[in-house]
């Protein structure tokens, strides 16, 4: 298949196609999140769509495109979950037919939410192919027009009008940092930066679990990257797409790489600094930021493109608490104590003596050793940070308590 281009001009037609249907997403300062990371960050916060995620600009770019008889027939698609949003959203206001493939891997969250806004949703295998390969029997048996996640050119253009918002409103603004998986929002978004504001750099962010952006320019062409867990499962779509690669290289000025362990802090900083929930592909930015990935950007004006906010609410649950963990203000230690009245008391009395609370206490009596008359305790307690801690084993050892 030969690549397929995709303009500026193409870009702005898309935006006046699809106003009053997507909104204009506010991008404001944060002090807090420049604080942190030594730039003057400002948020893209594209997670306020309706959706909860910027896949409604191409989708509805791309339903709007459609031929009339195509429109009357459906769409369908292969998706983990937001692009499946954008459409079944879009197609309900249109009154298009959708219908949606998705990996069985699928977040429950985007599944039901979708199956809600009306689309016929197919779960089927265990990765983004396995998913294609079943949409495309729709399209030979039903006569539906699929509609490609991230390399449709349709979707790139739908997507790029996120960028031309943020020249608009950051005027000032040095560099975009932006989530890539399959490639569709930050091709269309190199294109819109870079006819415009050449000097504004652009920076991909990708996991270190997925790095399709990285292979397809190490092999100089898009390669299939075998699926690794990660929390970014928005970019974990195997591969970057031609159409979108073909854009992104020789426009986008770097790409950080960033671990796992970092995607989790962000959505806990992003949530107790910001106050907004994001998904594990829209945490990336500040990911890299955090980590140190993306160096020379101090003191300048950085956009961080907050892509998404749909995370199911169990992982979201298991982030904030390994993010706690991390950040030392969540604690587990065991202590040999005394079996008789007042042994756990004393244990209690010296935690709290040092500011500490208690959030859970698990006796273990059956492996605790031959005295009947001790047994092991194991404390999970809230803590400021690391150094709380250290106070808190020292108490304990002082007092006779063995961690």
């Amino acid at each position: 298949m030969s690549e397929k281009s995709v303009t500026l001009s193409d870009i702005t037609a898309a935006r006046r196609r699809i106003k009053g249907g997507v909104i204009v997403t506010p991008c404001p300062e944060s002090i807090p999140l420049s604080e942190i990371t030594g730039a003057r960050i400002v948020c893209k916060l594209d997670n306020f769509q309706r959706t909860g995620s910027f896949k409604e600009r191409g989708a509805r770019n791309a339903l709007l495109l459609l031929p009339a008889a195509s429109r009357l027939r459906g769409v369908v698609a292969a998706s983990a979950g937001n692009h499946a949003l954008g459409l079944a959203y879009h197609g309900r206001l249109l009154g298009i037919p959708v219908t949606v493939v998705m990996p069985e891997f699928a977040p429950l969250i985007k599944i039901t939410t979708c199956q809600r806004l009306g689309a016929r949703v197919i779960l089927h295998g265990g990765d983004f192919a396995d998913a294609r390969a079943e949409a495309n029997r729709f399209v030979e048996g039903e006569g539906l027009t699929y509609v490609h996640g991230f390399d449709n050119p349709d979707i790139i253009a739908g997507q790029g009008t996120l960028g031309l918002e943020i020249l608009e409103q950051v005027p000032d603004v040095e560099a975009i940092v932006c989530p890539v998986g399959g490639g569709g929002l930050l091709a269309g978004l190199c294109v819109a930066v870079k006819s415009l504001r050449p000097r504004v750099e652009v920076i991909a962010v990708e996991s270190v679990s997925t790095g399709n952006l990285t292979a397809a320019l190490r092999a100089g062409r898009p390669v299939r990257v075998p699926r690794r867990a990660t929390l970014a499962d928005g970019l974990a779509t195997l591969t970057v797409g031609e159409n979108a690669f073909g854009l992104i290289r020789g426009r986008v000025d770097r790409v950080a790489r960033v671990e796992e362990k970092w995607i989790s802090l962000a959505i806990l900083r992003m949530l107790e600094l910001e106050k907004t929930v994001v998904e594990g592909a829209a945490a990336t930015p500040l990911a890299a930021m955090m980590s140190g990935g993306i160096r020379g950007l101090r003191g300048k004006r950085v956009a961080l493109v907050v892509c998404g906010g749909n995370i199911d609410p169990v992982i979201l649950s298991r982030v904030i608490e390994k993010g706690l963990v991390h950040d030392g203000r969540l604690a587990r230690f065991t202590v040999r104590i005394s079996d008789r009245p007042g042994g756990l008391a004393e244990l209690c009395r010296v935690i709290a003596s040092c500011g500490a609370s208690i959030n859970q206490v698990a006796h273990d009596r059956a492996f605790s050793g031959p005295d009947v008359s001790a047994t092991h305790v194991t404390c999970t307690v809230e803590t400021r940070d690391r150094q709380h801690i250290a106070a808190l084993r020292r108490a304990l050892r002082r007092a006779g308590f063995r961690t």
